[in-house]
């Protein structure tokens, strides 16, 4: 699939935050239930992230230019950084709202309506979620990923706050109903800092994941029988791309042209084991001092 496909992903995106933001306030209004109307906020945040999603996923997909040479695919951090910070700030609304709640208790009207409601958009979302992180994993989109988390959390708040909702009507305590908004407010605290953490190791270079290292290493380490040898393995991953470099010893009565000849092998099997991996490879002899020497230098690194 194309980058610019998984634009129709961030669409439906926003869909799905457009019908459950009325399908929450309506419930909201239902009720009159302040942890309703946290869920309902958070949703607006949904909307807020899926349309930065759309942005940068579109500005992503843009192929190499003059001036980005390797390509637009770290715009999705940024889109996964804001998802990150817009859930940190729906924490902080549910909180003040619940707080303010929680001081001066309302009874809840037409509970079971309410909730029937709310169970609808959380159906919507789980929906949606589900789709977006199967996508976001096949493609490595974080910006879908970080969607779909997103909407999961959204999924979670509502069954806090359906919970709280539910107790009230049982119990008439009208002060669970903020206390639990408060409990679901902490919770999803958690995934704003994973996000805004994740999208700062992408934004940093981060080296690829264990597994991926594992195999490009696999992959060298084939080579071996051939009296082919490397070092100066680097990895670092942007969004969907990846880029590997390393400096490739080989024999030194090779020529220019086996030299070369094995270099486009190697980089071929990468690029095989993981797709969209951009491969540098610098040629050395394997047994010229100067090779030695760099060996050395790695290794104290």
């Amino acid at each position: 699939m194309q980058r610019t496909s998984l634009v129709r992903f961030a669409w439906l995106s926003i869909a799905a935050a457009v019908i459950t933001i009325g399908l929450k306030m309506a419930a909201y209004g239902l009720t009159g239930s302040v942890g309703l109307l946290s869920d309902a906020l958070e949703s607006l945040v949904n909307l807020a992230a899926a349309l930065m999603a759309l942005a940068m996923l579109t500005i992503a997909a843009r192929p190499a230019d003059e001036d980005h040479a390797y390509g637009h695919s770290k715009a999705e951090y940024f889109a996964s950084a804001v998802e990150g910070l817009l859930i940190l700030v729906a924490a902080a609304s549910i909180g003040w709202a619940a707080w303010g709640r929680l001081r001066d208790p309302q009874p809840i009207e037409q509970p079971g309506l309410g909730i029937a409601v709310s169970l609808v958009a959380s159906a919507v979302n789980f929906g949606v979620a589900r789709v977006l992180r199967g996508a976001g994993k096949r493609h490595c989109s974080i910006t879908l990923e970080a969607d779909a988390h997103h909407l999961m959390t959204d999924v979670w708040t509502s069954a806090g706050v359906l919970v709280g909702v539910g107790l009230v009507s049982l119990t008439g305590w009208e002060r669970l109903d903020p206390a639990v908004a408060l409990i679901v407010a902490a919770n999803i605290v958690w995934s704003g800092v994973t996000l805004v953490r994740r999208s700062a190791l992408g934004l940093m270079d981060t080296a690829l994941p264990k597994e991926e290292l594992a195999q490009v290493r696999g992959v060298l380490d084939s080579f071996a029988d051939r009296g082919v040898c490397y070092h100066a393995l680097r990895t670092r991953q942007a969004a969907a791309r990846r880029f590997v470099s390393f400096h490739l010893l080989v024999p030194d009565s090779w020529t220019v042209q086996q030299g070369h000849t094995l270099a486009e092998e190697v980089e071929r099997a990468i690029r095989h084991t993981l797709p969209s991996t951009t491969v540098f490879t610098h040629l050395e002899p394997r047994d010229d001092p100067v090779s030695l020497e760099d060996m050395a230098l790695d290794r104290a690194v």
